[in-house]
């Protein structure tokens, strides 16, 4: 019987962080492969977002309750653009994690510096889900944004 119960135990402790692995992605299937063949080298943030970071900023993270100002490009996996903005003199501004922008944007920009260039890739969860966006965004859609950070205002 005890040998039962360690070898249960050993199966368990193997098979735990395989269970968290795969709870922790977010893409769908097919989206999956496809941004793992197009960006292999993209890092996964703890939320199930993929990132490449294409140019390096540098100051203090950015907090909940910051004002960010960003220039972007918003895309489907297919490369299909449906959002930009790329206004130096009037970015597109928002408040980190005060529901302003998809989730996927308030959990992300919270591990960016001012002056970074990324490219993120945002599973459906984290967007807008099966209601979509219509006409521009399908519902359950991935979606791939280029985002430079400008400049931030901190909060307080």
């Amino acid at each position: 019987m005890p040998l039962k119960r360690i070898v249960l135990a050993l199966c368990a402790v193997l098979l735990v962080p395989l269970a968290l692995h795969a709870q922790r992605e977010k893409l769908p299937p097919d989206d999956y492969d496809f941004v793992m063949k197009k960006w292999p080298d993209a890092k996964m943030s703890n939320t199930g977002i993929r990132y490449i970071v294409e140019k390096q900023g540098s100051g203090p993270l950015i907090n909940p309750g910051d004002l960010v100002m960003v220039n972007y490009t918003g895309m489907l996996l297919s490369g299909k653009v449906f959002d930009q903005n790329h206004d130096r003199v009037k970015p597109f501004t928002f408040r980190v994690d005060r529901g302003e922008v998809i989730v996927g944007w308030d959990q992300i920009f919270q591990i960016m510096r001012p002056g970074d260039k990324w490219l993120i890739i945002v599973p459906p969860e984290l967007a807008y889900g099966r209601r979509g966006y219509a006409p521009a965004i399908p519902s359950f859609a991935t979606l791939v944004f280029e985002v430079e950070i400008l400049g931030i205002k901190k909060d307080g």
